[in-house]
């Protein structure tokens, strides 16, 4: 009797198990159709967190993006700011006190900020994969199926590509450092012309630079291995720490941003800055900011190449007006106004040959790079990020053995 009472008990913990998944695919908006996600998402307003360090970036936003979506869906885009830790940290916040709608319904990331929202489940989906214009991207292409080693599991909507590149001033520099050799030569003969920031931005120079440590980036591939870490980065740190007396301001601070070196080198204060994207240098070069002379180089452990994503927080308040905004933003349209050097020239995340002939027109039509690296160079030379873990960590360091010590 015992054990049948136990059977019986086991079917209705299955049933009632079936019965919640079946409640859930019905209830999930991404498993609506289309149209009703349409109509359920006109007149809503939609929060987004991004980064707003790239005018152009922000220009595409309020002057293309923020119109059209109000014109042709109805739909309401606030861009407020807001990146990596800070988007952790208020979801986080948001889950702890049971809040069931959220501030933010979209949020521009990649890499340790998507793996730190996925271990906290502060991520909805999977839904990306299920939007119209999913069909136009290839997510089999590793460098869209997996965010920083991590897979991405329909969590986030792929949004462009880009590759981490130096930028100089050939007019200033006359023979450009690409190894750690090279560049402790330079500082050495060229003091307080040098920096890096507190941001993602210095943290993968660090980590092009642990790259070149290990001896190429197939020995960082996979998990953190933490004997590995440990003996790289130690290396890495004592690099650091016995030339940054050469850097900007004898290395007693470091800039929170990089905009804040682009800024300095415009002005000819350091030699050096860094981008993500091969068209910044057009870019600021048109606006006066850099000379004509700047040139952009890849480092000696290669170009990391990567794509940023947009994700919806789990309690998204507007899931499906949040879902047009991706299905929106990976069109075609959208996609080569974006690629655009005159909107943004952002990396393309779009698989050319999904486009029909006359998109494949008009972006071919788009003005080429002056002052950029040519695209097959940076391929050429790309690496993939490392794992999430070893960028926590090398933020986590740098402050630890560099910024904070002694």
């Amino acid at each position: 009797m015992k054990r049948f009472s136990v059977f019986l008990l086991t079917i209705f913990v299955v049933l009632c198990s079936c019965k919640s998944q079946k409640e859930h695919e019905i209830t999930n908006p991404a498993n609506k159709p289309w149209d009703s996600i349409l109509a359920t998402a006109k007149g809503k307003t939609v929060v987004m967190n991004m980064y707003q360090g790239f005018k152009k970036g922000n220009n595409y936003m309020n002057e293309y993006v923020i119109p059209t979506l109000q014109k042709e869906y109805g739909i309401t885009l606030k861009i407020v700011s807001g990146q990596g830790k800070e988007i952790v940290n208020n979801v986080m916040a948001e889950k702890e006190s049971g809040s069931a709608k959220g501030q933010i319904d979209l949020c521009w990331i990649n890499g340790e900020t998507f793996y730190q929202l996925m271990q906290i489940e502060g991520l909805y989906g999977p839904y990306a994969e299920k939007l119209p214009n999913a069909k136009y991207i290839d997510f089999t292409d590793p460098i869209i199926k997996y965010d920083f080693q991590t897979e991405v599991k329909g969590y986030e909507t792929p949004w462009s590509k880009s590759s981490f590149i130096v930028i100089t001033d050939t007019a200033r520099v006359k023979k450009i450092p690409v190894t750690m050799q090279d560049f402790e030569s330079y500082w050495k003969q060229n003091p307080g012309k040098f920096t890096l920031a507190q941001d993602f931005m210095g943290l993968t120079l660090l980590k092009s630079w642990l790259v070149e440590i290990a001896g190429g980036i197939k020995e960082l591939e996979g998990p953190l291995d933490e004997a590995k870490y440990k003996k790289y980065s130690m290396q890495l740190w004592d690099f650091v720490n016995r030339n940054k007396k050469y850097f900007w301001k004898n290395g007693e601070t470091f800039p929170a941003s990089n905009v804040t070196i682009s800024q300095m080198f415009g002005t000819g204060e350091v030699n050096f800055t860094f981008a993500f994207g091969n068209s910044d240098i057009d870019e600021k070069v048109e606006e006066g900011l850099y000379p004509k002379s700047a040139k952009g180089f890849i480092l000696q452990a290669g170009s990391t190449y990567n794509t940023n994503y947009i994700g919806i927080p789990f309690n998204s308040a507007n899931k499906e007006a949040a879902m047009v905004v991706c299905n929106f933003l990976i069109s075609p349209e959208a996609q080569i106004k974006k690629s655009d050097l005159k909107m943004w020239g952002a990396g393309l995340v779009l698989d050319y040959s999904k486009l029909g002939a006359n998109d494949e027109q008009k972006f071919n039509d788009l003005p080429k790079l002056i002052y950029g690296l040519p695209e097959v160079e940076i391929k050429q030379k790309s690496i993939k990020e490392t794992e999430p873990k070893y960028m926590i960590r090398v933020d986590e360091d740098f402050r630890k053995y560099v910024i904070d010590a002694k």
